[in-house]
């Protein structure tokens, strides 16, 4: 065990007494015959069940992967509050390579801790897990969704998660250029896996010239395939230098704003799908002060977290995209909120998501 002067210190300090905590309920999670070493993270259920995805990611340490729950499980309370659902925000993490350690056995194991939750915590696909793994945690929990068409589910989120970071883009164009229209713009998308070959589509249909890369070329053979007007680069750091480049989609990890990307980024828009985004507090300012403006992530990525909610109501595919599309609304509401405060719209976008959690906590009858 690690005393408060060990490694687990930060991650106790940010759970106890930074500004970005605040969490109600951690959770680790052990299985030792299938391997399964995880955290649960729920941040607030002022809105309702904590709802969030699965991460399965091969983390250097478990205070790495500790510390990612908690900053996704916060992320996601911002996020199902700007998106209007009766959810607050929860996260959990798998520790391991899941082209390795996966197996039916380690995510029924999953799926029993997350029903010994008693539905505080609903969860869903995230980086390293998919529709197929959620039918299989699902047959150990009521409180899993995500799932196959076959299993009573919505199938792959990443459809509608791409078409609301679309929409947000659009309105993003709106606020700065006068018009929503992207066609003839230069969007750099970095990350084009579930969600990224998705959003490419999007953008190249509507005539828009797209530059994109990825850690992994199958991922990028993929697009170019499907795509052949589309070009790459090899990797982030060449994509965020693109002399004429309009828009900035960061699709993978997170922390991708940070000291160093952030002064060389040529990009007027940032607008993409990936979770926390901002490194570390001030990078919203950095981008501000570059005269860059920053569509924030838990914002205008809610398309899919808004299709798994539904999906616990009886899915209805039409009735989410009709939701997702409102996306462009609430970033255009944000700017506007963001002008008129004088702050960064991600400082706007946090203070209106506060309010409905704070007003969320408040008895109906005084």
């Amino acid at each position: 065990m690690t005393d408060m002067t060990g490694a687990a210190a930060p991650v106790l300090h940010t759970l106890f007494r930074s500004d970005q905590g605040g969490h109600e309920q951690v959770v680790l999670c052990q299985d030792r015959a299938s391997g399964l070493k995880a955290v649960i993270a729920i941040h607030s259920t002022a809105l309702g069940p904590a709802l969030g995805g699965t991460r399965f990611h091969p983390y250097a340490s478990e205070e790495e992967a500790l510390a990612d729950a908690l900053n996704l499980a916060r992320g996601m309370s911002y996020k199902n509050a700007m998106a209007g659902l009766g959810h607050g925000g929860g996260k959990a993490v798998i520790m391991g390579d899941p082209r390795t350690l996966k197996s039916e056995e380690l995510l029924l194991a999953y799926g029993r801790f997350v029903e010994s939750l008693g539905g505080r915590y609903v969860t869903a696909c995230d980086v390293g897990t998919y529709v197929a793994d959620m039918d299989v945690v699902a047959r150990a929990t009521r409180w899993a969704t995500g799932r196959s068409p076959e299993n009573g589910g919505a199938g792959d989120s990443s459809v509608l998660t791409a078409y609301g970071v679309y929409q947000g883009m659009r309105a993003s164009a709106r606020h700065l250029w006068g018009d929503p229209g992207l066609a003839g713009r230069t969007i750099g998308v970095a990350g084009v896996g579930k969600v990224g070959h998705h959003l490419v589509k999007h953008l190249v249909d509507e005539g828009a010239r797209v530059i994109v890369t990825d850690v992994r070329e199958e991922s990028v053979r993929r697009v170019l395939d499907r795509h052949p007007q589309v070009t790459a680069v090899p990797d982030t750091a060449a994509l965020i230098r693109t002399e004429g480049l309009d828009v900035y989609a960061p699709c993978a990890l997170g922390g991708a704003l940070d000291d160093h990307s952030v002064p060389v980024l040529t990009a007027a828009i940032v607008c993409g799908a990936a979770n926390n985004q901002l490194a570390h507090p001030g990078v919203e300012k950095d981008l501000a002060d570059r005269g860059i403006l920053y569509a924030p992530d838990y914002v205008v990525n809610a398309g899919g977290v808004i299709q798994v909610a539904d999906e616990l109501h009886g899915f209805d595919f039409d009735r989410c995209k009709a939701k997702a599309a409102l996306i462009y609304e609430t970033t255009l509401e944000i700017f506007a909120h963001a002008n008129s405060e004088g702050v960064p719209p991600a400082v706007a976008a946090d203070r209106i998501a506060e309010r409905r959690m704070a007003e969320g906590h408040r008895p109906e009858h005084g």
